[in-house]
């Protein structure tokens, strides 16, 4: 998708990320979020921090499995492994959604600046995943299959927030706001 955008993607390790910004060899950075954004320093030599990351609209953690050997598992075991996944998947997105808070008050207050990206840019981000996604389902049945499932996940999904979670933060965001 960012290929599309004119971006040239460069996946370096985490390690490798803060000395690429700091000499130039990458103009940004994308990691995981405020948390992890600060353990790294990256504030130190990118002073700017867009939001929402568009690609990665929330971590989640992925076990995998020869299918064959798991179902050759007695069933206890097999609702103990899909227990501990659900379990550590859970666990870590409550943590993110703790530790993100303050550690994007502390860039902020070390500095770094918030912005937003242009509609136009989420647009064409928007526009850039979708025609990938065409192009991916032409050729991959099976991408199709679950692609065109999230979708209708996603869109269902939506709709409920947009009747329950948007409207409930926008009242409790102008709430804050009058103090």
């Amino acid at each position: 998708m960012l290929l599309k955008l004119g971006v040239v993607p460069q996946q370096i390790a985490g390690g490798d990320i803060y000395p690429a910004l700091e000499k130039g060899t990458i103009d940004a950075a994308e990691w995981v979020g405020p948390y992890d954004d600060e353990k790294l320093g990256f504030n130190k030599v990118a002073p700017y921090y867009y939001y929402p990351g568009w690609w990665e609209g929330g971590p989640t953690v992925h076990a995998f499995f020869n299918l064959d050997k798991f179902n050759a598992l007695p069933k206890t075991y097999q609702a103990i492994l899909r227990n501990a996944c659900d379990v550590t998947n859970q666990w870590m997105q409550a943590r993110y959604d703790v530790q993100n808070v303050p550690a994007l008050k502390r860039l902020v207050q070390g500095g770094a600046q918030l912005r937003p990206y242009p509609p136009e840019v989420m647009e064409a981000c928007w526009k850039a995943t979708n025609e990938l996604w065409g192009e991916i389902s032409a050729k991959n049945a099976n991408f199709k299959k679950a692609i065109d499932a999230m979708i209708a996940h996603r869109n269902d999904q939506y709709l409920w927030w947009q009747v329950a979670e948007y409207t409930y933060d926008n009242f409790m965001i102008r709430q804050r706001a009058k103090g």
